[in-house]
């Protein structure tokens, strides 16, 4: 028995048959670093000082900013956010929270963070 559709639909057919599963990922997926969008809320930063990090758990991941403290002086070291968190202003909310900390305590702030270093130049009425 013949094939009933068109030599146009058999074509078009194949090609779907041949291109699928797709090979590139979805737009809005962890693969493409398109996360949800960020909220009005700012996340909870979370001194955790037996780790000497301030930290963003959101989901299963957590973002950190690692410090060092003295009694004089705060030392912004490093600064990582995981990719599916990346694009939501969580790096920046970590490195303004260790500057507020610093301010508080009255302390010196060092930025060793190179993130934290080009945040804060863009930023500079963080730091007066």
């Amino acid at each position: 028995m013949a094939d009933p559709r068109t030599q146009d639909d058999a074509a078009t057919d194949e090609a779907i048959e041949e291109s699928f599963p797709a090979s590139d990922p979805p737009a809005n997926t962890v693969e493409t670093g398109i996360g949800p969008p960020p909220t009005d809320t700012p996340p909870d930063v979370v001194d955790n000082a037996a780790a000497r990090r301030l930290e963003i758990t959101i989901g299963r991941e957590v973002a950190f900013l690692d410090y060092r403290r003295t009694p004089t002086s705060f030392t912004i070291v490093h600064t990582e956010v995981p990719e599916p968190l990346r694009g939501r202003g969580i790096g920046e909310t970590l490195v303004g929270a260790a500057v507020k900390m610093s301010r508080e305590h009255g302390l010196q702030t060092i930025v060793l963070c190179k993130f934290a270093r080009i945040f804060l130049k863009k930023h500079p009425d963080l730091i007066r």
